[in-house]
């Protein structure tokens, strides 16, 4: 067996990029009651919170009371997804952690998001990675469509290295390459993490994985064996992409984490709990939890 990371660390995306796109309103007080249950599971980074145009996402709209009213336990990052300075004193003001600054490494999705290049899309963020520097906040960059675009399809892994490298000079702390249409396969997610590892240190680059075509457990698999240590997952597998047609959500945590236990991988995290969680949020949506693992741990209890 490959030699695998002895632990990782999972980042929850689950109360900000896996309920932004709900089409009801989800109230603040149920997402502080999810951030409170997963920061009680014992994550040391949750993704709480963006601070963008509630017109673009209104669902993000009461991330200030949310990020107010939350309990916070202490040496948890609690993150915010900053688009732009406004973003920027916003989150700080929210007392956030954590800030995300996000690119493409798909020129064409780049364009049909938000309207310019890769390159000019990075240099916007000069600012936001300057004031995060000075306020002693963490930086983490996200690069979108790391793996295939729903415009352009195929993406060259160079194409990934050139946007991990602005992001490196950025200053980021972390860098996730992520698969937002969820296309990826194991092979080729190795040889994206392996070019990527060229250009900035292997135990700062996290893999976040959409299961579209059922393969983000075999991508995370894959990335372990060439060493990467960070994963973002979603709790209750919330969450899609709003510009990717089709693209269902991250992978739930509850299945990566029942894979890590398998694996004997530390996660700190307490499975329980989650699956929990995972239930309460599912509840309160109407909807059954897209999660394998939590839905038959949830069901073998009340068996």
């Amino acid at each position: 067996m490959a030699n695998l990371p002895k632990q990782v660390k999972i980042v929850e995306v689950g109360p900000r990029d896996g309920l932004q796109n709900e089409k009801e309103s989800v109230p603040a007080e149920i997402k502080t009651e999810l951030v409170n249950r997963l920061s009680g599971a014992g994550f040391r980074n949750i993704e709480a919170a963006a601070f963008v145009s509630p017109k673009w996402v209104p669902q993000m709209a009461t991330s200030a009371d949310v990020m107010a009213a939350i309990v916070r336990r202490p040496g948890t990052i609690y993150s915010a997804l900053t688009p732009n300075m406004q973003g920027f004193d916003a989150a700080l003001a929210a007392r956030a952690d954590e800030v995300v600054i996000f690119g493409s490494a798909s020129e064409a999705f780049s364009q049909k998001n938000i309207n310019c290049s890769i390159a000019e899309s990075i240099a916007r963020f000069e600012g936001v990675a300057q004031a995060a520097k000075q306020h002693g906040l963490r930086l983490r960059g996200s690069i979108s469509c790391a793996f295939g675009c729903p415009y352009q399809g195929d993406v060259a892994p160079e194409s990934v290295a050139d946007v991990v490298r602005r992001m490196r000079d950025l200053g980021c702390d972390e860098i996730d390459i992520a698969d937002t249409i969820g296309v990826a396969t194991a092979r080729q997610t190795q040889t994206v993490m392996e070019r990527a590892a060229r250009e900035f240190q292997i135990d700062a680059l996290a893999g976040h994985f959409h299961d579209t075509y059922g393969q983000a457990l075999a991508n995370i698999y894959a990335s372990l064996e060439v060493g990467i240590s960070i994963y973002h997952s979603s709790v209750a597998g919330l969450g899609g992409c709003p510009y990717a047609k089709g693209a269902t959500g991250n992978i739930a945590t509850e299945d990566v984490l029942y894979l890590m236990q398998g694996l004997g991988i530390e996660t700190g995290i307490d499975l329980d709990i989650v699956v929990d969680a995972g239930q309460f949020i599912s509840q309160f949506l109407g909807r059954k939890s897209a999660s394998r693992a939590g839905n038959a741990l949830a069901a073998k209890r009340t068996s």
